[in-house]
């Protein structure tokens, strides 16, 4: 029988809509705004009485909250607000009421049913330009870089001249290194060595006469340090980005030593900045000898609240630092404490062999840097309050254990106070260190107003879009257009679905792509529709009209379809931000908007035509061809 389904493919369709609706739904429960509390570190925890304490200090603000909770066992905590444009005035006065040990961000809490939770539906996420977020502008400190790369000539050569029983005294001059030796004789050996060393060094002598050398960078050499620091550290900053599961985020060089990082869904400047900035590195130093000049060690505290008070001697003489770590990875020794597991390259194990190894039964010191900020509160000449951040690198001790047999690339570091803390050193580790200190020069906050402007904007031109177009096909098509719009409305749903499953990022221009699959889906309907009234005019019966009106507009449709999902395709592969946005949303819609045109929408013909003699089809005005018309009217 023409134009019936058989009860399975019915079912089937009905399920794929309802799944839809099912998983679309979250997206109608609109986020509560909340303020979300964090330590500073990893290892400092969320407690009952610190959250009492931030409800007491936004109750005596007269700040309208509710809902307080500790989430993610006892990892961060949760205020829901009753108004979002408290949430700025309220993050204010937590931070200053719980100090610089946490971190009070801007969020937006969910308020999903739990019956869809448990369900794995969940809402999609919003980009930077629907939920805010914040724009930075970094730039590298070359300088540092530079200076960085200096001490590591100087500590280079003095520890090859050292194993070369070579003595004399090295020390950094402005760009250059100096060297001074007893005899003529030393500094020509010297020379040699240095050669053999760092041969990019130009190496210069003052006289024939006197035992001095001296190696200076060149300006080659310095670009190369310029552009490797700016390279790793953008390297670095993606890790680091990705490592924390920031969705559609962008991170990207400008100019010599600049880099331009957006961070979407992430309103407070300070918590983007403790992702961005943070600084966990490592440097691995021999404990001094009691005897050392002061001037050859340096005292540090140790890191740890059972560790409080107690200091240790390190030379300055570095071996490696956590640049050379290719990998880290958090884990627990034989006794059930947290540890990381190291794996360095290929010159970081040579160095920490060659280190160990001539110094086994001596104590080595694993020295923890962390960039810090302290806040202070002024008031300017306006009696407003100006909050100051200001950085600092705390540098402390984990632990300085004594070496047992020479080391190589891979070993494992100790002393840490508790498993998430090891987490978040093995993960910044992992993501590679800074190789030169970076410095905010441009902030913007794009604030949840902006969203909120944007995806009315968004959907009043989506609303107006669906309009015209209901009205177009009720107008012109009758009965037929009324089918389309529900098929149209099924294969919004279901784009919304699908993207929510897949967790993509909706974007300004992604709102654009689910315009234009409104349109595409139509046209799919129209194509159809248009076959349909082809058959009629040239006589065809209703029944055979529908069938071979769909079977015939199938070929068209996924041939103009499939041509623009591969062109969709590419825009996903080389795209990048919105644009990669834009093509998902795009090559969603195509696969929805054709499984609702040509099954969806032939589905509902058949409920409303299938099966039974039509008099008449109410798809519009059909033009009958001559000699079809001549045959109607001799019947």
């Amino acid at each position: 029988m023409l134009n019936r389904y058989p009860l399975w493919k019915n079912l089937f369709i009905t399920l794929i809509v309802a799944m839809g609706f099912y998983y679309a739904a979250p997206n109608l429960y609109a986020p509560d705004p909340a303020l979300q509390i964090g330590g500073s570190s990893g290892a400092q925890g969320i407690n009952e009485r610190l959250m009492e304490r931030a409800s007491e200090a936004l109750s005596e603000a007269g700040i309208g909250h509710f809902g307080e909770e500790v989430q993610d066992s006892g990892k961060t905590g949760l205020i829901r607000l009753e108004s979002r444009e408290q949430q700025l005035k309220a993050q204010a006065i937590l931070q200053r009421a719980l100090g610089d040990g946490y971190i009070v961000a801007l969020n937006l809490a969910p308020t999903t049913p739990d019956w869809l939770v448990s369900g794995g539906a969940q809402p999609m996420k919003l980009g930077l330009d629907l939920s805010g977020g914040v724009h930075f502008k970094l730039e590298v400190d070359v300088d540092a870089a530079t200076d960085r790369k200096l001490e590591q000539y100087e500590n280079g050569i003095k520890r090859r001249l050292r194993e070369e029983r070579i003595r004399g005294r090295i020390a950094l001059d402005g760009t250059r290194i100096g060297m001074t030796f007893r005899s003529v004789e030393d500094r020509e050996a010297a020379r040699a060595e240095v050669r053999d060393l760092y041969p990019e060094l130009l190496l210069d002598r003052v006289d024939e006469d006197m035992p001095q050398l001296f190696a200076e960078v060149t300006e080659t050499t310095i670009a190369e340090v310029v552009e490797y620091a700016v390279a790793q550290n953008l390297t670095t900053l993606r890790n680091r980005v990705n490592e924390l599961g920031v969705s559609e985020p962008l991170v990207q060089r400008q100019g010599k030593n600049r880099i331009v990082v957006e961070l979407p869904g992430i309103q407070d400047t300070a918590e983007a900045k403790r992702i961005l900035g943070k600084v966990a590195n490592l440097e691995f130093r021999l404990v001094a000898e009691a005897n050392a000049p002061i001037s050859e060690r340096q005292r540090f505290d140790y890191r740890g609240e059972t560790r409080q008070g107690m200091t240790e001697w390190l030379e300055r003489d570095i071996i490696i630092t956590g640049e050379r770590v290719s990998n880290a990875a958090a884990s627990f020794d034989q006794n059930g404490q947290p540890n990381v597991q190291i794996t360095l390259d290929g010159e970081g194990g040579m160095l920490m062999s060659r280190a160990t190894r001539a110094n086994v039964k001596r104590r080595m010191g694993v020295l923890f840097i962390e960039r810090k900020y302290r806040t202070r509160y002024e008031t300017d000449e306006n009696g407003e309050t100006v909050v100051i951040r200001d950085p600092y690198d705390e540098k402390k001790v984990l632990t300085a254990p004594v070496i047992q047999s020479a080391l190589g690339a891979q070993f494992q570091i100790t002393g840490l106070d508790s498993p998430a803390e090891s987490s978040e050193l093995a993960l910044m580790l992992r993501a590679g260190a800074l190789a030169a200190p970076i410095s905010f020069v441009e902030e913007r906050t794009v604030g949840p107003s902006l969203g909120a402007e944007n995806i009315e904007l968004g959907v009043k031109s989506l609303q107006l879009g669906l309009a015209l177009v209901v009205l177009f096909m009720m107008v012109y098509y009758r009965i037929f257009g009324v089918i389309a719009v529900v098929a149209l409305t099924a294969n919004l749903v279901l784009l919304v679905a699908v993207m929510s499953l897949l967790s993509a990022t909706l974007t300004l221009p992604g709102i654009a792509g689910i315009v234009l699959t409104v349109g595409m889906a139509v046209d799919a309907n129209v194509l159809i529709f248009a076959r349909i009234r082809e058959e009629l005019a040239a006589g065809t019966s209703n029944q055979l009209a529908i069938h071979s009106g769909f079977e015939r507009a199938v070929t068209t449709i996924l041939d103009a379809n499939i041509t623009t999902l591969i062109v969709a395709i590419i825009l996903y592969a080389v795209g990048t931000g919105p644009i990669k946005g834009f093509a998902v949303t795009l090559s969603v819609g195509i696969i929805t908007s054709m499984f609702t045109a040509i099954m969806g929408t032939r589905a509902l013909v058949n409920m409303s035509y299938g099966g039974r003699r039509v008099e008449r089809l109410s798809i519009g005005r059909v033009r009958m061809k001559a000699d079809a018309a001549s045959k109607e009217a001799t019947a």
